[in-house]
């Protein structure tokens, strides 16, 4: 009878232990302040808020500067720089994976993201020069330029190797360098084991865990309007998006009028030219970042009933689309798993 009594003072001791232990864990995981890092990087402004006793920035900065000295095409030095300059590169790990995954939404899209489009986007003033609008001779010309099959890619003593097919061709990963520079700085806050973080380079976003005010993570959508140097900030709606990545994209971000006419900074990889439809807006949300950033632009250049079909084949992406409707009026499409996710 005294060795049962002895077994459960012991077990009642040990549980007691596991709560005040449990308890103080918990104290001191609240009471752990949360950093905040900001710089500048892909030419625009990165934001980084995550819990932990230590400033992590000069990490997440290295990190970040491993992206753009591979993608970036204002990096004279980067991997892509080299390329399109015409010479045969080594390509890494980190290029080849984030080609892979080009290659893949490429075709998994027919062909709406492709990295090869960089002379069309030139061309029609979106990119380094800006001179008159290209006729359709041009546009036709340059369309050959385009396709991911013009990348000759060699295996050479387990080492992987980039050169162009065609002299002219150049690669542009601005539309997905920002989401994959966001899941690279997720990658250090799961390095150091950090539970509650948010990464968000020029509106591309990662989230883990909770915000300082111990609730979800929640991002605004922002609404469209005609304001290039987007100073306008409203809201169309906020999303919570904790645990997810979330990219957007949109033509209302980046265009330019010329005699009288808008011209998006999306172009068509089939037509050669900017795209011409209602879609305003494209959010993204997914498990990787570099992938909603890619699908995002995708979306922009499908339209509204092309894109559904291919979320259809994707449970695990879903979208929040803006577009004008035919009374002039913005309306709104978006995925109906996002429909637990949007602030009421």
């Amino acid at each position: 009878m005294m060795k049962g009594k002895k077994k459960t003072y012991a077990q009642v001791a040990f549980l007691l232990a596991l709560i005040v232990g449990t308890v103080l864990i918990v104290k001191q995981q609240r009471d752990m302040p949360y950093q905040k890092n900001e710089g500048f990087i892909f030419g625009t402004v990165y934001h980084v808020t995550y819990q932990y006793d230590k400033d992590l920035n000069n990490e997440i900065l290295a990190e970040l500067n491993k992206v753009d000295g591979e993608f970036s095409m204002f990096n004279k030095k980067s991997t892509v720089a080299a390329f399109n300059n015409g010479k045969k590169v080594e390509a890494s790990d980190m290029f080849m994976s984030v080609l892979t995954l080009s290659q893949e939404v490429n075709k998994d899209t027919n062909g709406a993201f492709d990295i090869t489009v960089a002379p069309l986007v030139n061309a029609w003033g979106f990119g380094f020069k800006h001179q008159k609008m290209p006729d359709q001779q041009q546009v036709d010309s340059l369309r050959k330029l385009v396709g991911m099959q013009n990348i000759n890619v060699e295996k050479l003593s387990g080492k992987t190797y980039l050169s162009k097919k065609l002299k002219n061709m150049m690669l542009d990963f601005s539309a997905v360098a920002k989401g994959f520079g966001s899941d690279a700085v997720a990658t250090v806050m799961r390095r150091h084991d950090i539970k509650n973080y948010m990464v968000e380079i020029g509106g591309e976003v990662v989230t883990s865990g909770l915000s300082e005010k111990r609730l979800p993570w929640k991002i605004g959508v922002t609404q469209p309007t005609d304001d290039s140097l987007n100073t306008n900030q409203q809201l169309q709606t906020v999303l919570d998006i904790t645990d997810k990545a979330m990219a957007t994209s949109g033509n209302y971000r980046n265009f330019y009028y010329k005699n009288g006419k808008k011209y998006a900074h999306e172009i068509d990889p089939k037509t050669g030219r900017p795209v011409q439809h209602s879609l305003l807006s494209s959010t993204v949300l997914a498990n990787k970042c570099a992938e909603a950033d890619a699908y995002a632009t995708a979306f922009m250049v499908l339209g509204i009933e092309k894109s559904e079909a291919v979320l259809k084949r994707h449970p695990e992406l879903m979208a929040y689309f803006i577009y004008a409707g035919k009374d002039g009026k913005n309306k709104v499409w978006y995925s109906p798993a996002l429909q637990k996710k949007i602030e009421k």
